[in-house]
């Protein structure tokens, strides 16, 4: 599309009136529940499930942590955690009632239908299952059903594995922002990635046949891969 001037305009989004703000409830799913941090109540739960980390290799590329008492940590959740901008929540195994991890939504754009999770805590009991999976599935479920246009994802460029996570579970690739933050004392270099609206139904139908109890063995393990489960779909 064109301007009077000739100049190239991006498409017009027809009765765009901007989405609701996130309601911050409780989500449920077959093997988790995304339960909304509105207090420390989780916060013991939390500082002992990321002991288990013993090299502490999940705070490595987060802007804070390790934390070497709960009451650290509890500071750190009044201090960071309770506001709505980040909306956090805390991951809940529904096999134990416990709390495994955190996750959260940030800057959320109603108007402009944009939403980005960040803020990945995810223990060793959490890394790598089924459950970390369903938290993706259900956090992006909720945005799009709410007319949300842009789900994004960032992290930092050296961070591989947050990088391939991203790739397994849709999303594409848009570049690296040189120079972003500094992060620890270190430069931080800052790669985007996102899910846009149109791609969600392909990538929901894919993540709902990869979670489909024929989808594992015995063993719990995969028979096929998330990524080939939506990839089917994108043919």
């Amino acid at each position: 599309m064109k301007s009077g001037l000739g100049l190239v305009l991006g498409e017009p989004v027809d009765h765009w009136e901007g989405c609701s703000f996130p309601p911050f409830t409780v989500m449920t799913g077959k093997w988790v529940v995304l339960m909304p941090v509105k207090n420390t109540d989780f916060a013991s739960q939390l500082f002992d499930a990321y002991q288990l980390d013993g090299d502490g290799k999940v705070w490595d590329y987060l802007p804070y942590g390790p934390f070497d008492s709960v009451a650290k940590y509890r500071s750190w959740m009044i201090e960071n955690c309770l506001g709505t901008d980040p909306q956090f929540y805390a991951i809940i195994d529904r096999k134990t009632n416990k709390a495994l991890g955190i996750a959260s939504y940030l800057r959320i754009s109603p108007e402009n239908g944009s939403i980005e999770v960040g803020h990945l805590a995810y223990s060793p009991m959490l890394q790598r299952t089924r459950l970390s999976t369903e938290v993706m599935y259900l956090m992006m479920n909720r945005v799009f059903e709410l007319g949300y246009r842009r789900y994004e994802w960032k992290c930092n460029s050296l961070n591989i594995k947050s990088r391939q996570a991203a790739e397994r579970i849709g999303m594409t690739f848009e570049g690296v922002f040189r120079q972003m933050m500094v992060v620890k004392g270190r430069n931080r270099d800052t790669a985007w990635y996102s899910i846009i609206d149109k791609e969600w139904p392909k990538i929901r139908q894919g993540f709902l046949d990869w979670m489909e109890d024929e989808n594992f063995n015995n063993d719990n393990i995969q028979k096929s891969r998330l990524i080939n489960c939506i990839n089917s779909y994108r043919r």
